[in-house]
């Protein structure tokens, strides 16, 4: 009889390469320790902090009630592709049809399926740095090579035109534009995406236009798609989108892809034999987050506004940190490379580590968002949790400092 190291010797090898999500390594981490008793400040998640909406939670509880629990097209209920279809004309003037929209288990799970049914063995992906966890893991199961390029704290952490056209190759098959940025909370102009537009015109290349958190907006930013730019640009732009951060349904998982119809047919077919439909309940739930009020919306994002307005001058205040103040989503991520030196750590691991350990205050290393000189810090949580955190990295530093 064959024992269990024999049969792990059979995983399959597109799995071999993969690295653990940190985001959900250091939340597990973080909750396991606050479970045992120990008061740790998990600064970790990346979901608000808020219940879903009230409307939202009956909306949901209605259709169970109906006896909506059935399973639905393997694309999504129809009713809800028209509520994104509206809310696309809504609010980025662009006109799709049901054919070109796919709602799928999170965007997470819809960008999974987009990378599986555009990418072949060999095909290049640009993705700007720092990036959200799972791009580079997503394009290396579906066969498909991850290309870097740096967005420097120099440049807010965006990446130019010129970068791309640079990076571009007779294997390149799309640019991903996350706008605002996990995790650097940044938002590229209408100039810079219409640069961005024309590279990818010339080239002829996807672009994957990651928009999540497209409602979280401070100091004035605006959004703007890059499907609005032109003709061109809306047919080789795939947007990603979905209710997870927006109306604060991260568990419920719905997300959306709108774009080109031969590539959402790929993917419904594809979901079809995988994951069957979304959740039904999910879906209707969705439905009324999209068609109902949107108040709770605005106070969300004004609650994160006020939250950042308050911790990024204390958190700019702690030595040997260099912040860059976002203009959206909910996550700061200071370069900590000089604190790190001082403190006597061999990198930015170790750091994070300790202020796990010692202060109690769980972040994400930058190494998992290919900026190892950095760490995230999410602002989704109360105000005085934020500020008792960011006081016990004050005096961890402090602490620890060495001239």
């Amino acid at each position: 009889m064959k024992g269990r190291f024999e049969l792990t010797k059979r995983l399959a090898a597109r799995v071999s390469t993969l690295s653990p999500s940190t985001t959900l390594a250091i939340t597990a981490k973080a909750k396991e320790m606050k479970e045992s008793g120990i008061d740790v400040i998990g600064l970790g998640a990346g979901e608000p902090d808020y219940n879903t909406p009230e409307n939202i939670l009956e909306a949901a509880y209605a259709s169970m009630k109906e006896g909506k629990t059935k399973y639905t097209p393997s694309g999504g209920l129809p009713a809800l592709k028209d509520a994104v279809i509206q809310k696309l004309e809504k609010d980025q003037g662009l006109l799709y049809s049901r054919k070109e929209i796919m709602i799928g288990i999170g965007a997470k799970h819809v960008l999974y399926t987009l990378f599986q049914v555009i990418l072949d063995p060999g095909d290049e992906v640009i993705i700007p740095t720092p990036y959200w966890v799972s791009y580079p893991e997503q394009v290396k199961l579906a066969g498909g090579v991850p290309v870097h390029v740096e967005g420097t704290a120099a440049a807010q952490f965006k990446v130019t035109a010129e970068q791309i056209r640079e990076a571009i190759t007779e294997k390149t098959k799309a640019v991903i534009i996350n706008s605002p940025g996990n995790p650097t909370g940044m938002v590229y102009s209408k100039e810079e995406l219409q640069q961005i537009a024309a590279v990818c015109q010339e080239k002829d290349i996807w672009i994957i236009s990651d928009e999540i958190y497209e409602k979280l907006l401070y100091g004035g930013a605006q959004h703007v798609s890059i499907a609005q730019l032109s003709e061109d640009a809306k047919q080789r732009t795939l947007i990603i989108n979905g209710v997870s951060k927006s109306h604060s349904m991260t568990g419920w998982r719905i997300g959306y892809i709108a774009g080109d119809a031969e590539v959402v047919s790929a993917m419904t077919d594809l979901a079809s034999h995988s994951t069957s439909n979304p959740t039904t309940t999910s879906q209707y739930a969705a439905l009324e987050a999209y068609n109902g009020p949107q108040d709770a919306v605005e106070m969300m994002r004004q609650a994160f506004e006020s939250r950042l307005e308050q911790i990024y001058p204390k958190l700019s205040a702690i030595p040997g940190f260099k912040v860059i103040k976002p203009q959206g989503a909910f996550y700061l991520l200071p370069e900590v490379s000089d604190a790190v030196a001082k403190t006597g750590f061999a990198n930015v691991d170790d750091f994070a580590a300790a202020l796990l350990t010692e202060a109690k205050v769980a972040v994400i290393p930058g190494s998992g968002f290919g900026s190892p000189d950095t760490i995230r810090l999410s602002y989704a949580t109360s105000i005085e949790l934020l500020e008792e955190a960011v006081q016990r990295i004050h005096t961890f530093v402090e602490k620890n400092w060495k001239e």
